[in-house]
């Protein structure tokens, strides 16, 4: 992929995931805005991620942890409490289900002085008090700054489905960018679904894409809709998936796309093509390996050469 020289700025929560797989539970570092800073890192984009998290072994691990990518840390609230903590019970088909102790305040906005893109996503976007201050950084970002969100939807954390829906809408305007789960859109868009993109597309997104689990994904914008398929792959589990199909994204849009054209929706049939298949294999390699371990930028060379 060509080069990309800015710097990404993700924002969001930062946790501890507590995988249960049978009744052995081991801690692995987790969030899924840090996951695609750690995912867009190791992709070879210089990243900011802005969060909050503790001063004690759980908030040690997270920093080693995005130090090891070589992912910068702005703190967005004060360490003194315990760092966050997201129990996932794994299922006999890979899948996970999250019980969450967290909190999220962003009393603290990071500076976005040379900052090319923002990132933004999942509780840290939609669970207050946080998510007031997160959408009022977004709206004030300069015009020629990229935006990109995934709700990635965790209602036990976030409000009803109208309020949610109406936050993310509000998100879309300004975001050109816009990732979502298939069910993220059914539980936004109750019986209306298969109108999520629609929806996004009109708030003012230039780009929608739609995850279908398995099934591969749909990228949406006013002129063009792309089914995309998913890398066939033996699943360990679907821990960090959608987070390195969004890093993927991401990281494509900027090198192959670029800024401005992103922003102005101009994506060819062959750009929308290429970072379709770029996530799908990012997603891909995530899911055959154990936690949220997204590939480096040769693995997701060598494996989209092959695609």
């Amino acid at each position: 992929m060509s080069g990309f020289a800015g710097r990404i700025l993700v924002i969001g929560e930062a946790l501890i995931d507590i995988v249960d797989r049978g009744g052995e539970p081991v801690r692995h570092v987790g969030g899924s805005p840090l996951n695609v800073a750690f995912g867009l890192a190791r992709l070879g984009i210089a990243t900011t991620f802005a969060s909050e998290f503790g001063e004690d072994s759980d908030g040690a691990a997270i920093a080693a942890h995005l130090a090891a990518a070589g992912v910068t840390i702005a703190r967005t609230a004060d360490a003194i409490r315990p760092t966050s903590t997201a129990l996932a019970r794994i299922g006999e088909d890979g899948s996970a289900t999250y019980d969450f102790d967290l909190q999220w305040t962003f009393s603290t906005p990071p500076a976005v002085a040379g900052i090319s893109a923002v990132h933004i996503g999942s509780i840290g976007a939609l669970r207050a008090p946080g998510s007031g201050g997160v959408l009022a950084l977004v709206e004030s970002l300069p015009e020629d700054v990229l935006v990109t969100f995934d709700p990635n939807v965790r209602p036990a954390l976030m409000p009803p489905p109208a309020e949610t829906r109406a936050l993310v809408e509000r998100y879309a305007a300004r975001a050109a960018v816009v990732k979502l789960s298939d069910e993220d859109a059914a539980w936004l868009y109750p019986g209306a679904a298969d109108s999520a993109a629609e929806r996004l597309l009109m708030a003012g997104a230039t780009l929608v894409a739609v995850t279908h689990g398995a099934t591969g994904s749909v990228l949406h914008t006013a002129s063009a809709r792309l089914d995309v398929p998913a890398r066939p792959t033996i699943a360990v589990d679907t821990i960090g998936a959608g987070d390195a199909y969004m890093s993927g994204l991401i990281a494509a849009i900027v090198q192959r796309v670029g800024v401005v054209d992103a922003l102005a929706g101009r994506f060819t049939e062959e750009q929308l093509a290429a970072i379709g298949r770029i996530a799908a294999v990012s997603s891909g390699l995530t899911v055959a390996r154990a936690g949220a371990m997204p590939p480096t930028a040769a693995e997701l060379e060598a494996e989209h050469a092959r695609a």
